[in-house]
């Protein structure tokens, strides 16, 4: 059977402009499209056959090609690859029918979602900020505020954050009609990108705003107040929500991130909730025993006593006296370990004291004196 000719089964004479073309497929493929259908084959067919014509008369070297010769300039898969696909016939989906698709699913939707599309494209939420904090540890202990200082992009007050001259607009850009991407059809293979013309917004400045240049925002500085909760520690980090720079085109701001660093401690070394310190003794405190007192982070001081024979590495254990717990009424602990100092720079008289104790004292090591002999019976 006879093809019909491309014109007639659009509905539209020879000298019919791409619009006008475009405009009669959309409509023929609105009313038999399978979907508004269901199981009618006629209606199938001719929702094929209209996209057949459509696919040619849409390029210009084919509908040349057709206008010189007919169908004939297509038989056999001369050019036109219609050769398999949906019902023998390969939609280009990277150029004409996908975006008539798109057309028609939005017209579908009451032109919702082209909208959307055009509104997500121009609408752009700002850039997040990061921000680098270094306290104390007595600070991450208590909690406190402190006024930190940021250089932030916020919306450009002369234009409004339109980035347009006043009196003037944004204007829809031609390369992507609005929509932010652009296609491109390798072969088989579509890539959708980004639109150079626009950067994505969908929109052109002709004349830009003379103090954003055009960009909708301004560099500032901002100072904030920020509330570092008890028990921070070094590498988390608090979100201000909207205290990032400025969106584009109507769209939110981005955050802003401070990471906190606690810087080290002369005195404690950190463990989740709990503190170590390292205690130096004197000799005769470790062997007769006393009291020392021990300075803990809120600023206290601990009554700590030394037992007579106090070794190094032996630890006490001050309860609630460690770091705040982060959204926690809980305090860890303070772990105190000991390090026996041994004399140095001796006078004579202590000398010869520590020599007359050495003699009386032989049995005062007990873990030198087992050593010892352990090693004696190694070596038989």
């Amino acid at each position: 059977m006879a093809k019909q000719d491309y014109y007639e089964l659009l509905g539209v004479g020879k000298e019919a402009s791409d619009v006008e073309i475009k405009k009669a497929y959309r409509s023929l493929a609105m009313k038999y499209h399978p979907d508004r259908n269901p199981g009618d084959k006629e209606a199938e067919l001719k929702f094929k056959e209209v996209t057949e014509a459509y696919e040619i008369l849409k390029d210009g070297q084919k509908r040349a090609a057709y206008d010189r010769y007919g169908h004939a300039a297509f038989a056999q898969g001369a050019g036109a690859g219609f050769n398999g696909g949906f019902g023998g016939f390969n939609f280009d989906f990277g150029g004409g029918f996908g975006s008539i698709f798109e057309d028609i699913f939005s017209e579908f939707m009451g032109g919702a979602a082209g909208r959307a599309r055009a509104s997500q494209s121009a609408a752009r939420r700002g850039a997040d900020i990061r921000y680098d904090l270094e306290i104390s540890l007595e600070e991450a202990y208590r909690g406190l505020k402190k006024e930190i200082e940021i250089q932030t992009a916020v919306r450009c007050d002369e234009c409004d954050g339109s980035g347009a001259a006043a009196g003037s607009k944004a204007e829809t850009c031609d390369t992507c009609h609005g929509t932010g991407r652009v296609r491109r059809q390798s072969g088989f293979f579509i890539e959708e990108r980004m639109c150079p013309a626009c950067q994505g917004t969908g929109q052109v400045i002709k004349n830009p705003c003379k103090k954003c240049k055009g960009t909708g925002k301004v560099s500032q500085k901002k100072v904030l107040e920020v509330n570092v909760p008890a028990g921070i520690d070094s590498e988390n980090r608090m979100r201000l929500s909207g205290q990032g720079e400025a969106g584009l085109n109507g769209g939110p701001n981005g955050d802003l991130y401070i990471f906190v660093h606690v810087k080290p401690h002369p005195i404690f070394k950190r463990d989740g909730a709990n503190l170590h310190c390292e205690v130096p003794l004197s000799m005769t405190t470790a062997a007769l025993g006393g009291n020392i007192e021990i300075p803990c982070i809120d600023g206290s001081k601990e009554k700590v006593t030394i037992s007579p024979g106090t070794q190094t590495g032996e630890e006490v254990r001050l309860r609630k006296k460690g770091m705040s717990m982060l959204q926690n009424k809980n305090v860890g602990d303070l772990f105190v370990r000991f390090k026996v100092e041994t004399p140095t720079k001796l006078t004579a008289k202590q000398k010869e004291l520590l020599k007359q104790f050495a003699e009386e004292g032989k049995e005062n090591s007990p873990e030198a004196t087992g050593f010892f002999e352990k090693l004696k019976d190694l070596l038989k």
